[in-house]
Parts: structure tokens; C-alpha cells; sequence
């Protein structure tokens, strides 16, 4: 029973790891307050579709580079959502 309930718990967490590197990252940044850091934000979700959309016409044979490139985007994303939230807060 115990052995069950770990691989269900490896499973899901396999899962969750695929759902989250299947999501391209979102733009967050308010449009109005920050056009440059949206901006910034449009051009990073661009980059990680157009990776992806690289990985499908290669069967995904990159050798993981592709995946941490958009490893790399998802956290330039958050950055810019900082560097903004930073900017409200001065």
C-alpha cells in the first residue's frame, strides 16, 4: 500500500512538471504603468513559443537545451515582474 501511494506521488509530481513546462509564461505586468517592462515581458513569452514550437518540428532531440532555455525565460519573466513591483514600491 505504501509503495502504491509513492508512485501515485511521483506520478502527479511528473505530471505537475509537465503541465508547468507545457504553459508558456504570461505577461503580468500592467500595460499602463510599465510599457517597456510589458514589453519586455510580450518578448520573453514570444521567445519561449517559439522554442517550443523549434522543440515539436525537432521531436523534441535538442538535448535539453531548449527546455532550459525556457527554464531561463520563465525566470527572466519573473524578474520583470519584480523589477516592476519593485518600481511601485519606491
Amino acid at each position: 500500500m505504501k509503495k502504491k501511494a509513492i508512485q501515485i506521488l511521483v506520478l502527479l509530481a511528473a505530471v505537475s512538471v509537465l503541465v508547468y513546462a507545457a504553459t508558456a509564461p504570461s505577461v503580468t505586468v500592467d500595460r499602463s504603468r510599465h510599457g517597456n517592462l510589458y514589453s519586455a515581458q510580450e518578448s520573453v513569452q514570444a521567445a519561449w513559443n517559439s522554442i517550443n514550437t523549434a522543440q515539436q518540428d525537432n521531436n523534441y532531440h535538442m538535448g535539453g537545451h531548449a527546455e532550459k532555455a525556457k527554464d531561463l525565460l520563465y525566470q527572466a519573466s519573473q524578474e520583470i515582474q519584480y523589477a516592476a513591483n519593485s518600481a511601485d514600491n519606491r
